[in-house]
């Protein structure tokens, strides 16, 4: 058994069982990765894929089991391989980080900024997606860390940590009638058009459930996943803008009033995370720590060894988490 071909192995399984595909992602041959897969196969003395003539159809029963145990013996190959680059330099290197459009554009340019003032030689990337792909891209190993408001912790192999809290405001143009209102009421709002979050993006769940616990089926006339496209749209008065109170910036937004709706709407928690088992290096640790101050190389490492959200969450009680 030799490692190309348990990476040909996973490979496969990435590829939605695509040979083709594996060997373009791998830049190898079609042929070459079969043959790998038929000489695995026979060793192993079972079918790791059932087949169509030639084409994979589906992974076995047995062939699920092995590929959960191929994965983890080659996220420990990587980190083995971490572990002798860090002990060589431990100020060079690669960090990528999933997360969206909101925590991209409004939270991490400083903590970026001050990164890469710190680490010249570490090369940076970040991936912009939808929760479910943020999800895909860190269980997958393709990303060191997530950044999100939604519930990734309910994945059993991500371990997700506090960062901050967040709360929305509304956004309509100057002289809107809604900047009459000493108080906005979800009332006051629900007479008017939407333009805010598509589903499941920056805490779009919660804000739907206020409106509903109070009856009210406001038109939802335009969603983006994107703050400034929102924006845009309130600004062609297509509706009443909700986003994240960070997303406003007073001076290249003066054509629109903010308004507070703290009261309104419930927190949203932030949260930064990794994949189990994952080889964190020492800037890596300093990126958590720039992000949220909190998160102490000690306490990471301690949420790594917890073994539930409770766990986790208890190891932060003490920190009062900033408001944004």
């Amino acid at each position: 058994m030799k490692l190309q071909q348990l990476r040909y192995l996973t490979a496969i399984v990435r590829n939605n069982l695509n040979i083709s595909a594996a060997a373009d992602s791998l830049y190898t041959s079609q042929p070459g990765i079969s043959k790998q897969l038929r000489l695995l196969e026979e060793e192993l003395g079972v079918e790791l894929f059932s087949r169509n003539g030639k084409h994979l159809t589906e992974v076995t029963p047995i062939g699920h089991q092995i590929i959960l145990k191929v994965e983890n013996i080659l996220r420990e190959v990587n980190n083995i391989q971490i572990l002798a680059e860090e002990y060589r330099d431990d100020r060079r290197g690669s960090l990528s980080i999933a997360t969206t459009h909101t925590q991209t554009r409004y939270a991490l340019p400083p903590v970026i900024k001050t990164f890469r003032e710190r680490y010249p030689a570490v090369t940076l990337r970040v991936h912009q997606g939808s929760p479910a792909q943020i999800a895909e891209l860190v269980l997958s190993g393709e990303v060191d860390f997530a950044i999100a408001t939604e519930s990734l912790e309910l994945f059993e192999d991500l371990v997700m940590m506090p960062c901050y809290v967040w709360q929305r405001c509304v956004l309509v143009p100057v002289e809107h009638p809604l900047t009459a209102l000493d108080q906005l009421a979800l009332h006051d709002i629900a007479q008017y058009p939407l333009v805010t979050y598509v589903f499941s993006f920056t805490g779009r769940s919660q804000l739907d459930e206020a409106f509903r616990s109070l009856q009210l089926k406001p038109l939802v006339a335009f969603t983006a996943t994107d703050a400034d496209v929102i924006k845009t749209y309130v600004r062609l008065g297509m509706g009443v803008g909700i986003v994240a109170r960070m997303a406003y910036d007073p001076q290249q937004d003066q054509d629109l009033v903010q308004l507070d709706a703290s009261h309104l709407f419930p927190m949203n928690l932030t949260k930064i995370g990794f994949r189990r088992g994952t080889f964190l290096r020492n800037y890596m640790y300093d990126f958590m720590q720039l992000f949220a101050g909190h998160l102490q190389p000690e306490r990471v490492r301690a949420a790594e060894h917890s073994t539930s959200v409770e766990e986790i969450m208890a190891l932060f009680g003490d920190v009062e988490l900033p408001v944004r």
